[in-house]
């Protein structure tokens, strides 16, 4: 038994500008499941699939000002493509951001409702992952995350130190999965989360009941009854289990 990493979903004032704007700046298309719900993923693209993690936009009454423990990095093939990208992010309504990063070679931004991503400068190991090289999250301890997401997703742990854990699927396609060791290392409230997927013919409630065993919680966000279960991983990292479709 396994989950799939299938989309990074956004809380947002509005989903559908918010879900434009990232399917400009990811060359992706644009689809609705229903009101207030934009979805973002290649043209052509049939869901689900390990070759792109998805975005899914999603309106919700008060969006939480937070600190953000999961961003975007977005992969880029040269120096010109670098600064060319980030031109046309300005241009789409993306804004310079300062998280203390210091003289770095990627460039930190914030999408046109705050949050926080970052353009990388190029990189060997994205050369392959597509338009988004990795969804990083911040945590703690990466070591105690790589023990839990390897085993709570079909994803091969490519590296693990104190400072970061890094997974990737296991078919080695798509983006990169990485686990970020920060100063600060609080729960908090988070705009942006994973969602994860069972197999077909496999049981949502056996998968919660494992992930449970893992060391995950079931969490209460305000969802009501929903088809989705919300959970919060070891270290309070809010995610979610949904049902296939």
């Amino acid at each position: 038994m396994a989950l799939r990493l299938v989309q990074v979903n956004f809380k947002a004032r509005d989903d559908s500008a918010l879900g434009r704007f990232w399917a400009e700046a990811l060359g992706w298309g644009v689809s609705s499941e229903g009101p207030g719900v934009t979805n973002v993923e290649p043209v052509g693209f049939t869901w689900p699939d390990p070759a792109a993690v998805c975005v899914d936009v999603v309106t919700v009454p008060d969006p939480e000002t937070v600190r953000y423990r999961v961003h975007l990095d977005l992969a880029t093939t040269s120096a010109a493509h670098q600064a060319e990208l980030v031109a046309r992010l300005k241009g789409l309504g993306a804004t310079p951001a300062d998280v203390g990063q210091g003289d770095v070679p990627w460039t930190v931004m914030a999408d046109p409702e705050g949050n926080v991503f970052c353009v990388l400068e190029p990189r060997e190991v994205h050369r392959d992952t597509g338009p988004i090289a990795a969804v990083i999250v911040d945590c703690a301890d990466p070591r105690a995350m790589a023990r839990f997401w390897g085993e709570a997703i079909d994803w091969t742990l490519h590296e693990v130190t104190d400072d970061h854990a890094l997974l990737r699927s296991a078919k080695g396609v798509g983006p990169y999965l990485e686990f970020l060791r920060t100063p600060d290392g609080e729960n908090v409230r988070t705009r942006v989360h994973l969602d994860l997927l069972p197999y077909p013919g496999d049981d949502k409630a056996a998968e919660v009941a494992r992930l449970e065993a893992l060391g995950a919680t079931l969490t209460d966000v305000g969802q009501g009854d929903v088809p989705w279960t919300v959970m919060t991983d070891p270290a309070g990292n809010e995610f979610c289990v949904i049902a296939p479709s």
